[in-house]
């Protein structure tokens, strides 16, 4: 195949969520020695949007986001040392966690995926992640974003206990602070002080473009 046609492909089976194919794709897109960018931002990235843009229009569901999604996190684990090792520049780094008392994670990853999709750094703390947990993790990886998720009315009490602890650490004004999860609103994420909400994944990674965009806007070169 060519460059073009595998690069057609990838973007076509990425959509449709065929994770077997995708995966041979970049083995053979490697083996011609094409460069992994291309792989990432002339196919996969493009075809994450398209899976974004199609769920937002009611084409695509969480079942199709999720097959394409994790037919695209199939690739990347090939070619994220690979990315690495050209000092690709990310967008960011977003640090993500299921709140304590929560194990729920399907919304989670499919999140992390899009968000990884986008260019973003993520390091993913799991589920049940208690506060101390993310005051740990924050000082050790500093990222630009932190996104609490709770799948039950009952654990999202915890975004305000995570927020609280962040103030406490003295961490709070240096991380953009994200929440998200079936349950939550906008209006919840206000009320309990978070920077923003987004309710999927797509939106997500619309809305932590957007917030960090206005923060790096704040600050002076």
């Amino acid at each position: 195949m060519t460059p073009e046609e595998i690069l057609r492909g990838l973007y076509d089976e990425t959509l449709v969520g065929n994770a077997p194919r995708v995966l041979e794709l970049t083995h053979e897109a490697l083996g011609q020695g094409m460069e992994p960018q291309s792989l990432l931002f002339d196919a996969l990235i493009p075809s994450l949007e398209e899976v974004g843009a199609r769920f937002e229009r009611g084409d695509f569901f969480v079942p199709e986001m999720l097959v394409a999604g994790r037919a695209m996190a199939g690739s990347m684990e090939v070619l994220r040392p690979l990315l690495a090792d050209t000092g690709v520049e990310t967008v960011g780094k977003f640090l993500m966690g299921t709140v304590k008392g929560d194990v729920h994670d399907i919304g989670k990853n499919l999140v992390n995926i899009m968000l990884e999709g986008a260019g973003f750094e993520v390091i993913d703390l799991g589920v049940q992640v208690a506060p101390e947990k993310f005051v740990a993790a924050i000082e050790e990886h500093q990222p630009d974003i932190v996104g609490f998720s709770a799948f039950l009315t009952t654990t999202m009490p915890m975004f305000k206990a995570n927020l609280n602890a962040l103030e406490k650490a003295g961490l709070r004004d240096s991380v953009i602070v994200m929440v998200g999860g079936a349950p939550v609103t906008q209006e919840y994420a206000d009320a309990v002080g978070a920077d923003g909400y987004a309710a999927d994944a797509s939106a997500t990674v619309k809305r932590a473009k957007a917030l960090l965009g206005e923060r790096r806007a704040k600050v002076p070169a």
